[in-house]
C-alpha cells in the first residue's frame, strides 16, 4: 500500500505534510523511502530527494500515459520499504474543468491508493466538516484513509474541529499546529529550489520532529508500507 497526500486546494500545506512524513520515515531503521509527485513538477521533487536521498518520481499521464504512471509506481516501489505520493493543486483539479484527468484523484484511482486529505483549518471550525464531507463524497470511487488537520490554532480550536468531524467517521491522521517558524519560501513559480536554501536542513529536522509527534502512526504506518510485487 501507499498513501496519496491530497489537498482541498493549493496552499493548504501538502508539501509541508509530505516532507514531515518523509523525514519521520527516514529516521526509522530500515527506512528506504520512495516518494512520488503527481504532475510534471521538478521543484517539489527536489525537496523529496533532499529528505530521502532517493529520486522522486513524477506521475503525469499527460506527458506520459496511464500505463507509464502505473509501471513507474510499481517499479520504484520494489526497492522501497515505504511509499508516499504527493498530490498536485486541489484533489480534483485536472487539465480541464469538465473532468479530473491528470488530477490527484485520477492518480489515486489509477493506482488504487487511499487518500489522506490535508485541510487548512485556519479561520474555520465547524465548516471544516462541510469541506471534508464534500471532498470525501464527491467521487464514490475514491477511498479516504482520513484527514490531516493543518494550521490548528489552539486546544480549543482543535476540540471544535474534532467535534465537527466526528459524525463523518473520518479518522484524523494528524494534527499540525500553526508553525510560523517553519516556512519554506516560495515565489511565483512555486517553492524556491533547495540549492538556494542554506537553512533547509534545520527546517527538515523540525519537520521530522513534527512528523514523529503529530501523526497517528498506528493508522499511517501500515498504509505507508510500499506494496510488494505480489500485491501489484
Amino acid at each position: 500500500m501507499a498513501v496519496v497526500i491530497a489537498g482541498e486546494r493549493s496552499g493548504v500545506g501538502k508539501t509541508t505534510v509530505t516532507l514531515a512524513l518523509l523525514a519521520a520515515l527516514c529516521r526509522r531503521d530500515p527506512a528506504r523511502v520512495q516518494s512520488f509527485k503527481v504532475g510534471p513538477d521538478y521543484i517539489d521533487p527536489m525537496f523529496h530527494q533532499f529528505v530521502t536521498g532517493r529520486a522522486c518520481r513524477n506521475l503525469d499521464p499527460v506527458l506520459t500515459s496511464e500505463s507509464y504512471v502505473t509501471e513507474c509506481f510499481q517499479q520504484h516501489c520494489q526497492t522501497a520499504d515505504y511509499a508516499l505520493v504527493e498530490g498536485v493543486m486541489g484533489l480534483f483539479d485536472g487539465v480541464t474543468g469538465k473532468d479530473d484527468w491528470a488530477s490527484t484523484a485520477h492518480i489515486a484511482r489509477l493506482l488504487g491508493l487511499p487518500i489522506a486529505l490535508v485541510l487548512n483549518c485556519s479561520s474555520t471550525s465547524r465548516s471544516i466538516a462541510a469541506i471534508a464531507h464534500g471532498y470525501t463524497t464527491f467521487d464514490p470511487r475514491l477511498t479516504f484513509a482520513g484527514v490531516i488537520l493543518n494550521r490548528v490554532g489552539s486546544d480549543r480550536h482543535l476540540e471544535l474541529l474534532q467535534d465537527a468531524i466526528a459524525p463523518l467517521n473520518l479518522p484524523i491522521l494528524g494534527v499540525l499546529r500553526r508553525q510560523d517558524e517553519i516556512t519554506i519560501p516560495d515565489r511565483h513559480l512555486g517553492l524556491i529550489p533547495t540549492a538556494e536554501l542554506p537553512q533547509l536542513r534545520t527546517v527538515i529536522d523540525h519537520l521530522a520532529h513534527l512528523g514523529e509527534t503529530c501523526f497517528n502512526w498506528d493508522i499511517l504506518s501500515p498504509l505507508l508500507h510500499a506494496p510488494s510485487s505480489s500485491c501489484l
